[in-house]
């Protein structure tokens, strides 16, 4: 997560509240998700962002994860997101958001 995108997350975490934020992140692979997830969720972990050294806890999932994927509409949904889904290994994505989830989601 780049460092602007950390940033707008602590920012809207601080405005709202992190019990009233939720991430939806849309990485490519497992690890790449995990990073991310990690990172809104108990800090930087490459210590270079604003989010070094705080953990948020915040709710994060992935866009193709059954919990996300069953709010959005489903025209949009396959408009945006239906073809990548099929060269993605969400099985891999969900057990890295699972993981992180249980490991630091406060919320």
């Amino acid at each position: 997560m780049d460092l602007e995108n950390q940033k707008r997350v602590k920012d809207f975490a601080d405005q709202f509240g992190p019990e009233n934020v939720i991430v939806i992140i849309g990485a490519a692979e497992g690890e790449a998700a995990g990073l991310a997830a990690e990172t809104v969720t108990a800090g930087d972990p490459t210590f270079a962002g604003p989010l070094t050294g705080v953990s948020l806890g915040l709710a994060v999932y992935h866009i193709c994860e059954d919990a996300v994927k069953n709010e959005v509409d489903e025209a949009v949904y396959d408009e945006q997101v239906s073809m990548m889904e099929m060269v993605l290994d969400i099985d891999d994505i969900v057990n890295e958001m699972n993981a992180i989830r249980e490991q630091f989601c406060k919320y």
